[in-house]
């Protein structure tokens, strides 16, 4: 079901990879146009600054790509929350040594050059996109990395696994900035295209907002669209509805 026009007094949350912006082969490749730099800033205009991006990868590396997005950003699936530029805060329990963890993976990755490791400030990611016959390799291990991070959860992606912190996620970092102006009160609209986004959908609905799922697949969201193509021209016409 196509979802309704975007309410302006509602407090709308976004993914970014294959929500945003297309997936790219790698993650440093997917393309950010001026028009979605406008788009952005528009909204967090039109929603009163009730904007906020929620997405699997780093704050850090969502802000290097959209300077100019005065937003909040919750990044690393939940992990960390950014209120503003210049400004990060850890949002889990259970510190780790990040770079350590970023060489045992790429230990394990090594006989295979097609996987791609992605390191993130708060865990570590297997890219096999290059080659899905790799899928069974990476899923081994990913989980043997697991086995020896306890603290940390293995979480599916979209031909990737990654391996974050336990007890966060788009959930609740959604049910966290629902608490703060300026998205206190107003009714919750999440977008998503992946399994990662499943529980901030199920989030907002129960919340009495609506979820929005981009691309196919099985999902909570009672709301579909199409494509990335498909949620900016959705986006836009609630910008000329103003």
């Amino acid at each position: 079901m196509t979802p309704p026009v975007l309410p302006a007094d509602a407090a709308l949350f976004l993914d970014f990879d294959g929500c945003l912006v297309d997936i790219a082969p790698r993650p440093d490749a997917v393309v950010i146009t001026d028009a979605l730099r406008r788009r952005l800033a528009l909204l967090h205009d039109r929603q009163g600054g009730a904007v906020a991006l929620i997405s699997g990868r780093d704050v850090g590396d969502l802000r290097r790509m959209l300077p100019e997005f005065d937003g909040w950003i919750a990044g690393s699936h939940g992990s960390e929350l950014s209120t503003g530029p210049g400004h990060v805060e850890p949002l889990h329990e259970h510190p780790f040594d990040a770079p350590a963890l970023h060489a045992r993976t790429r230990e394990l990755a090594a006989p295979h050059p097609a996987i791609l490791v992605e390191e993130k400030t708060h865990g570590v990611a297997m890219h096999y996109r290059a080659d899905p016959a790799l899928r069974g390799f990476v899923e081994d291990a990913m989980a043997a990395l697991a086995s020896e991070h306890p603290h940390l959860q293995l979480q599916p992606a979209k031909m990737a696994l990654e391996l974050r912190p336990g007890g966060v996620g788009k959930d609740t970092a959604m049910a966290r900035l629902m608490q703060h102006p300026p998205f206190a009160g107003r009714m919750p609209v999440f977008a998503g295209d992946d399994t990662t986004d499943e529980p901030a959908m199920a989030e907002a609905q129960s919340r009495g907002g609506f979820a929005i799922k981009i691309g196919d697949g099985m999902t909570a969201a009672r709301h579909r669209l199409p494509d990335p193509s498909a949620l900016a021209g959705w986006l836009d016409e609630a910008l000329q509805k103003n």
